[in-house]
């Protein structure tokens, strides 16, 4: 089964490529996507990312709370999202 983790206080200057090579090493990703502003095309500094169900302990233990380019990332399982 797949899970989907919320990524927050992603430092700006960070692609997709990068979120996703640095949560690679510590299990598969199977997506990953930074949250932009539709009018400047920004980043909003958070994400999320898809991985698999038996990789999810492993993956918050050994990134919550560790600095990218500076940023404490803030990482966790994704809320669902509501209906409208």
């Amino acid at each position: 089964m797949v899970k989907t983790l919320y990524v927050g206080n992603i430092p700006w200057s960070t692609t997709e490529s990068d979120l996703e090579k640095f949560f690679a090493r510590h299990g598969e990703v199977l997506d990953c996507r930074i949250i932009t502003e539709k009018a400047t095309g920004r980043s909003r500094g958070y994400g999320f990312i898809e991985v698999n169900d038996e990789d999810v302990e492993q993956i918050l233990e050994k990134t919550n709370g560790v600095e990218l380019d500076g940023r404490k990332l803030v990482v966790n399982e994704a809320k669902p999202r509501e209906q409208q």
